[in-house]
């Protein structure tokens, strides 16, 4: 199957089928160069990969969270310039979501802009990274403070390279897909809570239904928002992504990034929805709804720290306006709304709830 993003930087497909990977050698045709950014433990898909490409360059980075650093980027450049690359020459990310978000900036930023092609190998660089064109890496103060707005040609979602990710590994990207499901497709939320553990089984129908239903939501508001700046009150563009990740980025940023993405910003989801609830009169259902899915996936509903460590790395969200946060909640699934008047004390009383 295939979803055509409609953005504002240009249109592009994103391939999401079993043997994607295969379509890479045509993407790369007419490019003097490629340079394929990988983690170390899919090197045999990065080696397999370069088999099918002229003149390719392998640039091996750490994995996860750790290869998102100024250092890495700079490794990154280093390898293009000693491989003389130039504007005629393609990168392409190969890995999960942070690995992605890592070469599209490389991508974006080497001769100020170079073809870029995702190969994303995560249940979340599926549904969630490799969609929108947001790249970039971390810093020590936060999460994604240093990056860019850089669409790839060409996204390449191979299910078959899911089959060997452990269950925690899926379940952190179905946080994703939960959220894509609460914040505008309700069937996504249908279709998770039939049955859980087919929704796990990645070679499953319904896995891939999921997967295609949340590509779709990502793909339909980064077509209508691309830059994020259309959001006010009800009137909601590219920002309703956000829901659930003001709190889960405090959380991965007080972690040091030990704890994966979907599981914070699952804990950030079960939070918003009481926020939600006291703020906007969101149903007592609908948040025990959150509960029922996320612990049904075998994800978390609280922190392991307290809103006065994670609420100042909070003021540093890219939404916040002054101390102020910027929040996003539901109405009712599938009617996000901005919330930016929450007083500090039903903040703090609805992740006490938490536990």
């Amino acid at each position: 199957m295939t979803i055509r993003v409609e953005s504002a930087a240009g249109p592009y497909d994103v391939h999401i089928e079993r043997g994607a990977l295969g379509r890479l050698g045509s993407l790369t045709d007419g490019s003097h160069r490629v340079a394929i950014i990988y983690p170390a433990p899919l090197a045999h898909l990065a080696h397999s990969a370069a088999d099918g490409v002229e003149r390719p360059t392998l640039i091996e980075v750490p994995d996860a969270e750790s290869a998102k650093t100024p250092e890495v980027l700079a490794h990154c450049w280093t390898a293009l310039a000693e491989a003389g690359f130039t504007r005629s020459d393609i990168v392409v990310g190969i890995g999960g979501g942070t690995t992605t978000d890592l070469a599209g900036f490389v991508a974006a930023s080497w001769l100020r802009g170079v073809k870029y092609v995702s190969v994303p190998t995560s249940v979340l660089g599926m549904v969630d990274a490799a969609v929108g064109g947001k790249t970039g890496i971390n810093l020590q103060a936060g999460k994604n403070l240093v990056g860019a707005f850089y669409e790839p040609v060409e996204v390449l979602c191979d299910l078959e390279v899911l089959t060997s990710l452990a269950p925690p590994e899926v379940a952190s990207g179905l946080a994703e897909v939960v959220k894509c499901g609460f914040i505008a497709d309700p069937v996504i939320l249908d279709l998770a809570h039939e049955d859980l553990a087919d929704a796990t089984d990645v070679t499953s129908d319904r896995f891939a239904e999921l997967v295609r239903r949340a590509v779709q939501v990502k793909a339909t508001v980064v077509a209508a928002d691309f830059r994020e700046s259309t959001s006010e009150g009800r009137n909601v563009g590219r920002e309703a992504l956000n829901y659930g990740h003001t709190l889960g980025h405090a959380i991965e940023a007080h972690a040091n990034y030990t704890w994966r993405h979907g599981q914070a910003i699952a804990v950030g989801m079960a939070w918003m929805a009481r926020v939600s609830r006291d703020r906007l009169g969101l149903s007592s259902d609908v948040v025990a709804l959150h509960d029922d899915l996320l612990g049904g996936l075998g994800l978390p509903r609280r922190a392991d720290a307290s809103y006065d460590e994670l609420r100042p790395i909070m003021s540093l969200d890219k939404k916040a306006r002054g101390n102020t946060l910027r929040l996003v909640g539901i109405e009712e699934i599938g009617v996000p709304v901005i919330i930016d008047d929450a007083p500090e004390d039903d903040l703090r009383r609805a992740f006490d709830e938490l536990g």
